[in-house]
């Protein structure tokens, strides 16, 4: 006789176990303590074995019976259903091991930190974690880690000089482990003051050559240097724009129109957007480059290996050292050449500010000083190419 629930409601313990049959080898049993069990039996490889559903009232008569149907599922299908459950119990508690590694927590607090930064700062964090984090300890829960699993990482990038980055380091994983906190995976945070135990970074200024005939010299070697079309390109224009570098290396054809430049905010450090005008030289230069890559990928500076990425972030920089200029001329120099030679020549220190697009901390009176700056801005555009043009020249 099959089981119901004002039956299985009024069954009474005794002092054995009782066992109420529901068919199908699935069964009540009911404890001396009064607790009522759903057990099915069943047979697998010649041997008596019992499977258990768990207890009623949690796993009412209805729940029972469809397990009860799954079970023999298995069965028909060669099966042990014991050895399922114990395969399905292993692999959820292992899905939520793997929820709480460093890897899967540091994927979801850069999916959550990408709509705050600009996309070159999501590429670089990227990078970090991929080249010098993950493959150490990536696969590591967030609570089985020490201080020393970071520290290590830190340390042997500081032991190659570049003290910087051992910093960043350390400051990465703080704000991964912070969310993690934020996020209940993880009671504490263990990079909390690591960079004490570190050497301090060293603050110095990105080279610059600011001698006159220095700055001929280099204009005219990046007109003749040996490198990818492309390079020499970007090269050439960016000490008539003087950008930060990733602001022209990301350059996008849609981002022109006759006269004008326009970055969108996202790749600007204000976090604005920024209008520059074109110098003559400039558009010169920006037509010359329309054969290499206008038409056939959306930069200006494409990838060499791959038309929808743009150029690599150090292959510019490279190309310069190569020229001869490591240690004494960087990308980021240009900004510093156009910014004390345009104060010598006499411009404007707003103006001149405007044009270097520096962060101002009323965002509304940026906005309005550049727009208002634009006729002024546009004169010492060109004024500043026909500038480079004369030291080109002079020998």
């Amino acid at each position: 006789m099959y089981l119901n629930d004002s039956k299985i409601r009024n069954a009474k313990p005794s002092e054995k176990n009782q066992k109420l049959a529901d068919g199908g080898s699935l069964y009540l049993l009911i404890t001396p303590t009064g607790s009522k069990l759903w057990q099915m039996a069943y047979r697998f490889a010649g041997k008596q074995k019992t499977l258990y559903f768990g207890a009623y009232p949690t796993v009412g008569l209805k729940d029972a019976r469809e397990r009860r149907e799954e079970t023999k599922k298995l069965l028909a299908n060669g099966i042990d259903p014991g050895v399922a459950k114990k395969q399905a119990k292993t692999a959820a508690i292992d899905e939520a091991r793997s929820g709480n590694t460093f890897e899967s927590i540091a994927k979801e607090w850069l999916d959550t930190y990408a709509s705050k930064v600009r996309p070159v700062t999501v590429d670089a964090l990227s990078g970090r974690l991929k080249n010098h984090i993950l493959p150490v300890f990536g696969n590591k829960r967030v609570n089985e880690m020490m201080p020393s699993d970071i520290l290590d990482i830190a340390r042997t990038v500081e032991k190659q000089g570049k003290i910087p980055l051992a910093h960043q380091i350390v400051h990465l994983c703080g704000q991964v482990l912070r969310y993690a906190v934020i996020t209940g995976k993880t009671p504490y945070n263990i990079a909390v003051n690591l960079t004490e135990a570190l050497q301090a970074k060293k603050h110095t200024h990105h080279a610059a050559i600011l001698d006159q005939k220095r700055i001929g010299s280099l204009l005219r070697d990046i007109d003749t240097a040996y490198a990818p079309f492309h390079v020499i390109c970007f090269l050439k224009i960016l000490p008539y724009v003087f950008t930060r570098q990733s602001e022209l290396r990301l350059a996008k054809w849609e981002e022109f129109t006759t006269d004008l430049w326009t970055i969108p905010a996202d790749r600007m450090k204000t976090n604005m957007a920024f209008a520059i005008p074109l110098s003559r030289q400039v558009k010169e230069q920006i037509e010359i480059l329309e054969t290499y890559s206008k038409g056939r990928s959306e930069f200006l500076f494409p990838n060499r290996t791959a038309n929808t990425k743009a150029m690599g972030a150090n292959t510019a920089r490279n190309a310069l050292d190569r020229m001869g200029y490591k240690d004494e001329m960087t990308l980021h120099g240009f900004r510093a050449i156009a910014s004390t030679h345009l104060n010598e020549i006499g411009y404007r220190p707003d103006v001149i500010e405007a044009c270097l697009a520096h962060k101002e901390r009323n965002a509304v009176r940026a906005a309005y000083n550049r727009a208002e700056y634009m006729e002024e801005r546009r004169k010492l555009m060109q004024d500043w190419a026909d500038y480079l043009d004369k030291l080109k020249g002079t020998k």
